[in-house]
């Protein structure tokens, strides 16, 4: 919240921002802002190469028309940097007509891959309206969601980077004789993504309350609590003996109970995530593809554990809690990757079996079989 207003930055069309004033907080909020503009861009590029040839007349017919339109919008409703807004607008469609007569010429992609494009596009866009809203409705509750939007959008660029890649054609079905993944590792390794994303809404909602650390104190809450009392007279006195520079809000018995919630989850999640693993090393073996996927999983996990750890020793030390934050991202991206990759292994399994028994010879067939076709 370092910047105040919307999608101006200090009254500044944001792409016009003097860099002589990204200085203490505003220089983190205004980065991210034009990193949050660089990723809507690249998205929509992808959405437009997955056309392939078929995408130049997207960028002739599509892009070009809605920038005129939206410059227009923008000059009959803004007083403030007129030219700046009409600036930008009509130069995306002056480099979106240039770029269409040198649009390559080459397939569209897949249909599934086109698809995924599109949904990304849409989340990108709807992602950037929730951190535009958060800043100028003051919202808190619209953080959390536009914090969980950010993972399954991360969640969504990996599938398809997966989807269009060699890897996907190609990807090894069985190794070592046994088969390289089952529906059982599927289901678990689901349910684990699920307790990831679960821990990342409650990290998104602990961060976006402003309320700082609410519990302090490892292993123990505040060093002397399995779980601490949550009492109005407890929560004042917790307030009342709060010493930080940094200004937050108060804490409540909420704040106290989702944050112990996080910390119990965790734990299920690294039992959980441990067994997990043993499971996948005895039934595959360690050099099977999903074992060492598995086991650089558990690693991110542990890691994240550390952070975590780390992260209430240290009083949610900015450094250390952003590493929370991109280590959990990192553990949901590689764990959804695994339940990809492995229903694409089962998936190659089955049509392999399939093409088998069409290739084989009709007296070939066993009699019992021909009796359960009939």
């Amino acid at each position: 919240m370092a910047v105040p207003d919307w999608p101006n930055t200090y009254g500044y069309n944001m792409f016009y921002f003097p860099f002589s004033q990204w200085i203490g907080g505003i220089f983190w909020e205004h980065s991210h802002r034009l990193v949050a503009s660089l990723v809507g861009f690249m998205t929509l590029v992808l959405t437009i190469w997955s056309h392939g040839h078929r995408g130049r007349n997207l960028l002739y017919y599509g892009i070009v028309p809605l920038s005129i339109l939206l410059t227009g919008l923008i000059l009959a409703n803004v007083d403030n940097n007129k030219w700046q807004h009409a600036s930008i607008t009509g130069g995306v469609g002056v480099a979106a007509l240039l770029t269409s007569f040198f649009w390559p010429r080459m397939q569209p992609a897949a249909p599934v891959i086109r698809r995924l494009c599109w949904v990304a596009l849409i989340l990108v866009i709807g992602q950037g309206l929730l951190g535009g809203l958060r800043v100028t409705l003051y919202k808190d509750e619209i953080g959390i969601f536009h914090a969980s939007l950010a993972q399954m959008f991360l969640v969504l660029m990996v599938s398809v980077a997966f989807v269009s890649s060699r890897k996907w054609a190609d990807w090894p079905v069985a190794q070592s004789g046994k088969v390289a993944a089952s529906n059982k590792f599927v289901w678990m390794m689901s349910v684990l993504c699920v307790l990831v994303v679960a821990q990342l809404v409650l990290g998104a909602f602990m961060r976006h309350q402003h309320a700082g650390l609410a519990v302090t104190g490892f292993p123990l809450a505040f060093d002397a609590h399995i779980w601490p009392p949550t009492d109005p007279e407890f929560i004042n006195q917790l307030n009342a003996n709060r010493i930080d520079h940094r200004d937050f809000n108060l804490v409540t018995a909420l704040h106290v109970h989702v944050h112990m919630i996080h910390r119990c989850l965790a734990i299920l999640l690294f039992m959980a995530g441990g067994a997990f693993l043993f499971w996948v090393i005895k039934q595959f073996g360690a050099r099977n593809i999903f074992g060492k996927l598995s086991l650089s999983w558990f690693s991110l996990l542990c890691l994240q554990v550390v952070l975590g750890i780390a992260t209430v020793l240290s009083n949610k030390a900015a450094d250390i809690a952003t590493a929370h934050v991109l280590i959990g991202a990192l553990t949901l991206a590689l764990g959804s990757f695994m339940v990809l990759a492995a229903r694409r292994s089962l998936y190659l399994v089955q049509m392999s079996k399939t093409k088998t028994r069409s290739e084989a010879p009709s007296d070939m067939v066993s009699a019992p079989e021909v009796a359960t076709a009939e």
